[in-house]
């Protein structure tokens, strides 16, 4: 996912009841799956960012000596300005990008 080309809004929006939930006709079931991927997602952006962190990283013996480092600073403000996980996953809902499938109706079969 490139993050610099991300669509979603930064604040609180309202979504339509009847988009969120037209995929699944279930409201609960939308809201899973868009959870489960927002989680992903995070996970995703966590695991970029500390790897980021870790190249500009300078490892010290003295606990008294704080190395301000701008390269750290400027990853971490790109990383704040960036809208949430659960904002993204509903930008991938609404524009079909999530595969849902209902394993209960495949367990009827």
């Amino acid at each position: 996912m490139d993050l610099k080309k991300v669509k979603a809004p930064l604040s609180s929006v309202t979504y339509n009841r009847n988009e969120v939930d037209a995929p699944t006709e279930n409201i609960y079931e939308a809201i899973s799956a868009i959870s489960r991927r927002a989680e992903q997602i995070n996970t995703d952006i966590r695991k970029e960012l500390i790897d980021k962190l870790e190249e500009f990283a300078t490892y010290n013996d003295s606990l008294e000596e704080v190395f301000e480092n701008k390269e750290q600073i400027e990853v971490s403000k790109f990383y704040e300005r960036l809208p949430k996980p659960h904002a993204l996953a509903v930008q991938e809902w609404l524009e079909g990008k999530i595969h849902h499938r209902n394993t209960s109706e495949e367990d009827a079969s």
